[in-house]
């Protein structure tokens, strides 16, 4: 009896090491209902799991394995589902140590990559690269395709400029579409004739879509003095983007110099998920950020009319021509509107519109920065769309409520 009994504890522990189930409690508390919401786990990377399994009421739910700190383990799984209000959903999420493919037609997708000058066309380029690092006063803004990394949905496309602006740059779509790899940014005629998206707000110097700034002098400050600056796709797919920027070791007081001890090391994560037009910016820091403060906000688009609630959200609505106006020839003015949201505990203080920008100037809470941004292209002719200022700054106060009422996620351990 004692031989069959530790036997069978051997086998359950073998299976215990090739395999973990988790079984996964979703709920929506709120009183609307909740469309693609990304859930995300937590897993164990010393277990050194390479496939899992999704399934809720029999059903098998595609997912996302992520290794974040880029260590070669998976350290957490994502999967979609959408919630009616006050729902309740358990899922059931089993983890393997062995590979197994996933068919699954990719929901979003990301790119980066070198300019081959050899190739005049600006939608057949062929350098791809995950991950850029650069020394400090190194600018390859030029030397990059689309000036950084690039990443959609079906909705959605956006843009980093890899230099000290760091601005997001946008990409609107007519019809719900990945279009990236064909178009990479830049469409050509022909494509433009059939439907495909294009580049829809100039952003200079501005803060673009919510680009994150130093604060000094009283005004918004490049970040120019930076130890070493790297922009990396971390994950590409199937249901999420998430593309790293890094700016190790800056200078905080920039204009003003400052010796080694007092620079910081700045990460930010940008996070696409499918079915969604927002992106989720956690920005992280090490180093004395004690009386660190940020600039960000939103471009002043031309002639836009403004939305604040004056609790960290922030949208305009307006017109202009998307490119500077030697670029101009083949595009027209686009209509678009931006949104943030950023955290009260964040904000130092709302600052009232100037040319440029709708700006904030912030701070960490608890060494993080956690903010939301988004936006809608006048173009767009899929349901879910917005093509009045009104409708849009109603979307953005719906948002800001999923935003500040998450779901509850709860795990536990089971053996199967």
């Amino acid at each position: 009896m004692k031989r069959i009994a530790t036997t069978l504890m051997a086998t359950a522990t073998t299976l215990a090491i090739f395999a973990q189930a988790k079984q996964v409690t979703v709920t929506n508390n709120s009183d609307f209902n909740r469309e693609a919401e990304p859930i995300v786990i937590s897993i164990n990377e010393k277990a050194d799991y390479k496939s899992a399994v999704v399934s809720s009421d029999g059903n098998t739910l595609p997912y996302q394995l992520e290794d974040i700190d880029d260590n070669g383990h998976y350290d957490q799984i994502c999967f979609i589902t959408s919630l009616k209000k006050k729902e309740k959903k358990q899922f059931l999420v089993t983890l393997h140590k062995q590979e197994a493919e996933q068919t699954l037609t990719p929901q979003v997708y990301a790119e980066m990559m070198l300019t081959n000058k050899k190739i005049k066309s600006q939608n057949k380029q062929d350098l791809y690269i995950s991950s850029l690092t650069v020394d400090n006063g190194t600018n390859p803004y030029w030397m990059l395709h689309h000036h950084g990394p690039a990443f959609e949905n079906d909705m959605v496309a956006y843009r980093i400029y890899f230099d000290e602006r760091q601005t997001i740059d946008i990409y609107g779509k007519n019809r719900k579409a990945l279009e990236l790899k064909e178009t990479q940014f830049y469409p050509d005629k022909e494509q433009k004739a059939n439907g495909y998206g294009d580049d829809v707000l100039w952003v200079g110097k501005t803060f673009g879509l919510g680009a994150l700034r130093g604060w000094a002098d009283n005004q918004p400050q490049m970040l120019l003095d930076v130890d070493k600056r790297t922009m990396e796709i971390v994950a590409c797919g199937p249901l999420r983007t998430i593309v790293k920027v890094v700016d190790k070791g800056w200078n905080p007081f920039y204009p003003e110099k400052c010796d080694n001890a007092k620079r910081i090391d700045m990460t930010t994560l940008y996070t696409l998920s499918a079915g969604r037009r927002d992106c989720a910016v956690d920005v992280m820091f090490k180093g004395d950020i004690e009386s660190l403060k940020l600039a960000t906000g939103l471009i002043n688009v031309k002639n836009s009319e403004e939305y604040s609630d004056g609790k960290g959200l922030r949208g305009c609505w307006g017109t202009d021509w998307p490119v500077s106006e030697k670029d101009s020839a083949g595009h027209k003015r686009e209509t678009v509107g931006l949104g943030i949201c950023i955290p009260a505990d964040n904000i130092i203080k709302e600052l009232p519109a100037n040319s440029d920008n709708y700006p904030y100037v912030v701070k960490p809470a608890l060494g993080e920065i956690p903010y939301h941004i988004t936006f809608a292209s006048d173009n767009e002719t899929f349901p879910s769309s917005f093509h009045t200022p009104a409708s849009f700054f109603e979307y953005l106060r719906q948002w800001k409520r999923q935003i500040e009422s998450p779901v509850t996620i709860t795990t536990k351990d089971v053996f199967l």
